[in-house]
């Protein structure tokens, strides 16, 4: 991505506050003045954020621990201080607006012992990060992060539930609400993780730019009033186990958490503020914390929407052949995503052999697939185990884009360890090398790779549509519009939506083979609007979606990728209402948890002009039978209004054409 109309002013002085004689402090502004970093430098490093002179979130203490170097942040010695600020636009590519405009102030701070911080304060939240100048490689030993929240009234809390492995897990967890003092003791935490103040400021921390190096998690701290981070060691023997034994389990961890380069930048710790719940379904800080693009030319990327096979069991009917993972079952998906104009096709597990993806089993003839794919004008994406992936990844990439395969599924990874951060950089690289894109599943929270490969279209790390066909969790609408404010907020999330059997609180219940989704059918055609994932899945089957011609072209119909994102309304844990822009069309989408509920939506965000809405509403009967719906046609212009009903876990969708 290039920046452009780019604005900066280095002061090289900085004014010194003496903090009753104890420490100096460094003051640091957001942009539009309403929020106040403050840096204390004493025997360690504190930092602390206000505004209106309280104080939102603060840590008592930074650091960054390195074998034969020592503690760098204990005792620190300031060699220099500096500010810049700067404003500039981002041209964002498959991303959810086409143009960003980032305007920041930044303190950086180095001290003897060749390291360096670099705070930046936005309107949006904050941001630091260590920065090493060191000779050769260094050995991290553990890095102190703390967040302190001395007016806390509640977390959403998304815990690590496995049982068995601590560091070893599938990120895909709902949350808890709880106070401070009721969150479980030494139970690790999911970034990203969203802590709401007693005035109704929400704070979400996440990372940025986690680059070779693990990923951390929270827990809470030993006061309750905070939480402290916590990184997996660096693996140092591993053995294959978990599902098909497809894994790789770390089986014992080094005394420390990274081996690395001496003169490096580490990862963003990020900390979002907004005192307006919809401002979280619109930031874009980690985006731009991210590094900038490697991949030069990315004409070939190709973002869109997926015929997707294992949710719906390959379940489809009235066809002269038997369905299953074969041949002429995903001709059938092909024709059906030709019909809708859906871009891709993927082949779920099962196509190979478990832990060998180069022995393709013998029901698929792949290059017969492939072909009759591109004679469509569709695209073919393969799943893959990441283990297997690893151990054969110049093979795969070499042999299947020769064939034709536009991308790859990589799934179970379960980790975020330096060695499993790297191995996502690795993939990213070759893909791109071989013109292919990938989706992460299995995985930790984006952070930023999506901008730095923009060939990685989309992650999973959410509780998704997946999970009812397991699971024994009913509050799925509540997910839906809670997951957006703090999940989302850190990058594309493959939700993998689109059920068309759908039922409401009463009568819904977990089928593995045939599976039923929580809410009504708008809930579901609104996530296409809502959720944000350059690479879509259709979760449902061809069959089913063939009997449901006017939401499938709903579906088909909403670009995965837009110029402009507006989030007209939302309150965390009840509501959304979501404008985005493509070219000249607007595609609308509300959803709301269980409770049933009216939103007034107004139209002043249209430009000069008359308008047709398409508009697919829940219908009158929806509270009963889920999969009711309303299609009307709506003449609108940017002095409309009109009132969105919603049912008990319903949902609202439309589509804006001049």
């Amino acid at each position: 991505m290039k920046k452009i109309c780019l604005f900066t002013i280095l002061i090289f002085t900085l004014s010194l506050v003496q903090a009753n004689g104890k420490a100096d402090t460094y003051k640091l502004l957001s942009p539009d003045r309403t929020m106040e970093l403050a840096v204390d430098l004493a025997e360690s490093i504190s930092w602390s954020i206000k505004s209106d002179n309280r104080v939102i979130v603060s840590s008592p203490a930074i650091a960054l621990e390195l074998e034969s170097h020592g503690i760098l942040g204990q005792s620190p010695r300031l060699v220099k201080s500096y500010k810049r600020s700067v404003k500039s636009v981002v041209n964002a590519e498959f991303y959810k607006k086409s143009k960003i405009e980032e305007v920041y102030n930044e303190l950086t701070l180095e001290f003897k012992g060749k390291f360096s911080l670099v705070f930046r304060m936005y309107d949006a939240g904050m941001a630091y990060r260590f920065e090493t100048s060191l000779p050769k490689e260094v050995i991290v030993k553990s890095e102190t992060i703390n967040f302190d929240f001395p007016e806390a009234k509640q977390a959403y809390v998304p815990y690590i539930r496995e049982s068995i492995y601590r560091y070893q897990a599938s990120y895909e967890s709902p949350y808890d609400v709880k106070s401070l003092s009721d969150i479980y003791a030494d139970s690790l935490i999911i970034l990203p993780f969203l802590v709401e103040n007693y005035d109704g400021v929400k704070v979400v921390i996440t990372e940025a730019d986690l680059e070779d190096y693990p990923g951390f998690y929270l827990h809470i701290n030993s006061e309750r009033n905070g939480f402290v981070g916590e990184m997996a060691g660096y693996p140092l023997s591993e053995q294959a186990g978990g599902h098909n034994n497809l894994q790789s389990i770390v089986t014992e961890y080094a005394p420390y958490i990274a081996l690395t380069k001496g003169k490096r930048s580490y990862p963003w710790r990020v900390v979002t503020i907004a005192d307006n719940d919809a401002e979280l379904l619109d930031n874009d800080l980690v985006y731009l914390l991210a590094s900038p693009s490697r991949i030069g030319d990315t004409s070939w990327i190709r973002p869109g929407k997926v015929a997707w096979d294992w949710w719906n069991d390959w379940n489809i009917s009235g066809v002269d052949f038997e369905a299953g993972i074969n041949t002429e079952t995903y001709k059938y998906y092909i024709d059906f995503a030709a019909d809708q104009d859906l871009e891709y096709v993927i082949l779920d597990e099962g196509w190979s052999q478990s832990t060998d993806l180069l022995s393709v089993i013998p029901d698929i003839d792949l290059q017969a697939i492939i072909d009759h794919a591109k004679d469509k004008g569709v695209g073919i994406v393969l799943w893959a185990g990441w283990s297997p992936l690893r151990n054969q990844m110049d093979e795969v990439f070499s042999k299947y884009s020769a064939m034709g395969v536009k991308g790859y599924k990589i799934d179970f990874m379960n980790r975020d360890d330096q060695q499993v951060v790297s191995f996502y950089y690795e993939v990213a690289a070759k893909a791109a090398k071989y013109k292919q894109f990938v989706d992460f599943h299995g995985s930790y929270k984006p952070t930023g790779l999506h901008r730095t490969y923009p060939n990685v279209l989309t992650f999973e790390g959410v509780f998704g549509l997946e999970q009812v066909k397991w699971t024994t969790y009913t509050d799925f609408p509540v997910y839906d519009v809670t997951a957006p404010f703090i999940r989302m907020l850190a990058g594309p999330m493959d939700y993998t939506p689109g059920a068309v059997n759908n039922s409401n609180i009463h009568n819904w219940r977990a089928i593995h083979s045939n599976p039923v989704s929580q809410g009504t059918r708008c809930h579901q055609l609104a996530m296409y609007v809502i959720f944000e994932s350059p690479f879509s899945m259709l979760a449902d089957n061809p069959t089913n979606y063939s009997r449901e011609v006017e939401s499938t072209c709903f579906i088909a119909s909403v670009p995965t990728v837009f110029d402009e994102t507006i989030a007209l309304e939302g309150k965390l844990g009840e509501y959304i209402l979501m404008a985005r822009r493509k070219d000249k069309n607007w595609y609308l989408g509300a959803m709301t948890n269980w409770d049933a509920r009216e939103i007034e939506l107004d139209f002043s965000f249209l430009p000069e002009g008359e308008f047709e809405a398409l508009i697919f509403s829940d219908g009158l009967n929806a509270n009963r039978q889920a999969s009711d719906y309303k299609r009307e046609l709506v003449k609108v212009n940017n002095s409309s209004k009109l009132t969105v009903k919603m049912a008990s876990g319903g949902g609202w969708a439309a589509i804006v054409k001049p």
